[in-house]
Parts: structure tokens; C-alpha cells; sequence
């Protein structure tokens, strides 16, 4: 797969460019490339898709500044990609089975035997193949998952009229997402040539207390004081992994991101994660003692006599 192109050359646009600067360029080549403009052309289609990230990315003041910072890998990847930043066409959650998105056929299996052979995006507008006639009726039911199952995976059972059904949940799947597991909904109807109908299991995840998760990345933000932030500090930093410590270098501004590489969510089903990034807050204090606030004029008045860099 070729390389995705920096966000700032697919706009046009420089890196230092204003936020209206963006929006102009955003605006013209939307327009341009708008698919009404457009019928049926692929290239068209496909570079009004790139503006779109890249207008997603470039837009948002935190998005903008990790992809500053790190790259496509500190912004998830491809917008609209229901696996995470990163994935790449590779098979996210195994061998066996298969469903098409985008015009690619992805292969997986979820094994303990279960027929489980398609991932839905709901929101995307995806669907596990044509319909056929003569079959049951679709069953829906849900499942509720920590952020923590939702990140490894898990086993979880459902009961569908009586029956008590257990489901391999992939690691990297997300809220809002469906698994779909053939011929356990509704009865076949009588006949030949008909089939049972399809179970669909929507997945709910619940937030967790510190972490969000955006694709292939989770973020969080951890708070230092100014003097930890000006002279530097070693900090414990909460990741679904267990705690870790992290080193934020002395003169960290406020608003910084670190980058936890390996900590995020997994994609590929080789094991490869999307990192983890931590935004630094720098907290002004407040109620200041006498002797605080003697030190900081001090501070201040030697900076002003050229005492400090």
C-alpha cells in the first residue's frame, strides 16, 4: 500500500498556516472534488476522501499538534477506518471467514467453533454481503464491555431464545461496532432451499475514567506542576497496561504530547499497537504562600535584568 501524503501537501497549505488558511483550502478542493461534481470518477472520489482527513486532522488544534509532532501515527491514520490508525489492509482479527469494506476482502475467524465471519461498522455503512431469499429473521442483541475487554478482547455470552451462546470478542473492536454470526437468528423458513436467519451483536463499550480512545490510539492527560514542568520530573503515567513511569523533560509547556509507542489499541493481527499518548496540563498554582510568591518576583525580576535564558 503507498504511502499516505503529509496532510499539509494534500491541502496545499504550509505548516505554519492559520486556521483560515485551512479552512480556504479545505473549502476550494472540497468544492473541486465534491463527488456531485464528479459521477463515477474513482480518482475524484478517493481525493475527496484525503482532504476530508486531512482537513479533520488539521482543523482540530490537539489532532494538529500530534500529527506535528508524531506523524500519521499520532492521529490514528486513515478517518473513517473502523479498526484503528494503521491498519493497512493486513487481517486485524485472525484466519477464517471474510468481509468486504472499501472494496477489500479482509479474512478472519473467531474461532471455538462459532460461525462468525463478519465485523460491521453500523456507522460506516457496511454489510456482510448480499441478501438472500427464503431465510429467517435477524436477530438483534447486545453486549456490554469495559474499555479494557473492548482493547484485548474477551468471551461473552448471549442468550437468544433460550439458548446460551458464547462469543469470541476481537481485540481492537470498538463501541458501536456489530459482530454478526450466521444462521443463529431466526428459524429457516419451511421449504427447500431456505436457511436460518443471522444474529447481529452490537457492541456497547463503557467509558473509562481517565482514558479515551481515538481509532488505533488511546489518550489521556496527566497534570505536573510549574516547577515540575520547568525543571523536569519522572510522573506515573495510568495505561491499559498497568501503570508506567514516564519522564517529562525539564522546560515541558503545557499542552505538550508524549508519545507511549506499543500501548494503544491492537490492529493487525500480528499483535502491532498504536501508541499511547499522554498530554501534559501544566497547573498555575493558586493560593500562593508569602514566601511563593517572594521567590516567583524574584524569579521574575531576574529575568528581567537578563539573569536567565
Amino acid at each position: 500500500m503507498a504511502s499516505k501524503r503529509d496532510y499539509y501537501e494534500v491541502l496545499g497549505v504550509s505548516k505554519n498556516a492559520s486556521d483560515d488558511e485551512i479552512k480556504k483550502a479545505y473549502r476550494k478542493l472540497a468544492i473541486k472534488y465534491h463527488p456531485d461534481k464528479n459521477p463515477g470518477d474513482k480518482e475524484a472520489e478517493a481525493k475527496f476522501k484525503e482532504i476530508n482527513e486531512a482537513h479533520d486532522v488539521l482543523s482540530d488544534k490537539q489532532k494538529r499538534a500530534r500529527y506535528d509532532q508524531f506523524g500519521h501515527a499520532g492521529v490514528g491514520g486513515a478517518a473513517g477506518n473502523p479498526f484503528g490508525g494503521g491498519f493497512s489492509g493486513e487481517n486485524p482479527f485472525g484466519s477464517g471467514g471474510s468481509f468486504n469494506f472499501n472494496g477489500q476482502t479482509f479474512n478472519f475467524d473467531f474461532g471455538n467453533g462459532s460461525p462468525l465471519d463478519d465485523i460491521i461498522g453500523n456507522i460506516f455503512g457496511f454489510g456482510g454481503g448480499a441478501r438472500r431469499p427464503r431465510r429467517g429473521a435477524d436477530y438483534q442483541t447486545n453486549v456490554t464491555l469495559t474499555f479494557e475487554e473492548a482493547i484485548f478482547g474477551t468471551t461473552k455470552k448471549v442468550s437468544v431464545d433460550g439458548t446460551d451462546l458464547k462469543i469470541k470478542i476481537p481485540a481492537g473492536i470498538d463501541d458501536g461496532m456489530s459482530i454478526r454470526l450466521r444462521g443463529k437468528g431466526g428459524p429457516a423458513p419451511s421449504g427447500e432451499g431456505t436457511e436460518p436467519g443471522d444474529l447481529y451483536v452490537r457492541v456497547r463499550v463503557k467509558p473509562h475514567k481517565s482514558l479515551t480512545r481515538e481509532g488505533a490510539i488511546i489518550l489521556s492527560e496527566e497534570h505536573v506542576s510549574m516547577v515540575d514542568a520547568a525543571l523536569g520530573c519522572e510522573i506515573e503515567v495510568e495505561t491499559v497496561d498497568g501503570p508506567i513511569r514516564m519522564k517529562v523533560p525539564a522546560g515541558t509547556q503545557s499542552g505538550t504530547p508524549f508519545k507511549l509507542s506499543g500501548h494503544g489499541v491492537p490492529f493487525r493481527s500480528d499483535g502491532d499497537r498504536g501508541p499511547h499518548i499522554v498530554t501534559v496540563i501544566v497547573e498555575t498554582p493558586k493560593n500562593l504562600s508569602r514566601k511563593q510568591k517572594e521567590l516567583l518576583e524574584e524569579f521574575r525580576n531576574s529575568k528581567k535584568h537578563g539573569f536567565w535564558g
